[in-house]
């Protein structure tokens, strides 16, 4: 039977936080299938949404198993997802990598490389494109209304402490982790190269303030960067603030007009001032998904799967395809590479 007229049927390895979002969304979908969930903890420990789906403990039981599955959702750490995604299209699966898709521009490319070799899909999540005022702001930013961009501010100021880096958790280690603007900031890096594209002449400088028990990397650091495209932008971010989460925003000042889209998660139109413009009314943004003391990002994975699903029948485009995954890893290697790191 022709994948267009039946569900698709899905896998999702990592039954974190994130990896039971992805699960929940797929069992809630008329037109998609949760046929199997692989974590490295036992089963009982995982409060898992649907407890009937066939469990594995490893990636190599559930594709030695012969259950059949189209798409492989990859929500482990993330020094695991290029690794992974290769042994998932090794299997000849699509595959849908939760941000960031590598943590070097190398792995990624190799991962893209594999893709394109057995004839894969790769989805590379970035579900922020999806909230109302990323949505706003990209068709503003094409229309052309704000005329040549000048200057792009992006500002990440979030909390996280000792409640976040736990001493048994991924989180913190350079090699799983990566750093903070792999598993915090990603998200809104994403939506810079999307709107305003790649950048050059990076100068970075970075710090770690309060976090020398708890992270292998900084927790605060300023980018200053040029748009290839033209105008210069920054990025200024930090998890050092106290208590809880400040803000993310981008603020942009252009030829015709300024604009800053603020909120703790780039959530909330705060400023539009644009010659001949009115404003007009934005759906709500959906909340940051709960991990606790914590919220992230905006919750959209829904809107995710559901691309996934018209991608394999034939109905839509990729959203966030490899070659943008690729490309924010990219951008974030090269700020960390940016030079005058301060331990």
């Amino acid at each position: 039977m022709s994948i267009k007229d039946r569900k698709v049927k899905f896998g999702v390895i990592g039954c974190g936080h994130i990896g039971k979002r992805h699960a929940e969304m797929i069992s809630r979908n008329s037109e998609s299938e949760l046929v199997a969930l692989v974590d490295a903890k036992p089963k009982a420990d995982l409060k898992l949404y649907d407890k009937e789906v066939p469990f594995f403990n490893s990636l190599n039981d559930f594709l030695g198993s012969g259950i059949d599955v189209d798409v492989i959702n990859i929500a482990t750490p993330n020094g695991y997802h290029a690794e992974q995604a290769m042994q998932c299209l090794d299997a000849k699966k699509h595959v849908v990598i939760e941000k960031p898709m590598a943590l070097s521009r190398q792995d990624a490319e190799k991962v893209i490389f594999k893709a394109l070799h057995v004839h894969k899909y790769v989805f590379a999540v970035m579900q922020n494109r999806y909230s109302p005022p990323s949505v706003w702001i990209k068709n503003l930013v094409e229309s052309g209304k704000l005329g040549r961009i000048f200057l792009v501010q992006l500002n990440c100021y979030w909390n996280r402490d000792g409640r976040y880096y736990v001493a048994d958790s991924w989180h913190g280690k350079k090699n799983l982790d990566g750093g903070t603007l792999f598993t915090q900031f990603s998200h809104f890096i994403d939506i810079l190269y999307w709107l305003f594209g790649d950048i050059d002449n990076i100068r970075s400088s970075f710090a770690d303030f309060n976090h020398s028990g708890l992270t292998e990397f900084e927790d605060s650091g300023i980018a200053t960067f040029e748009f290839l495209n033209g105008g210069l932008g920054s990025i200024n971010f930090s998890t050092s603030v106290w208590n809880q989460n400040l803000e993310s925003s981008m603020t942009i000042i252009a030829e015709n007009g300024s604009v800053k889209i603020g909120g703790q998660y780039m959530d909330k139109v705060e400023y539009c001032h644009i010659k001949d413009y009115v404003m007009p009314q934005l759906e709500a943004t959906n909340p940051g998904n709960d991990y606790g003391a914590y919220k992230g990002s905006a919750q959209n994975h829904h809107y995710v799967i559901q691309n996934v699903i018209d991608v394999l029948k034939e109905n839509s485009s990729i959203t966030t395809n490899a070659l943008e995954g690729l490309k924010v890893v990219d951008i974030i290697d090269r700020i960390y590479k940016g030079i005058n790191t301060k331990a």
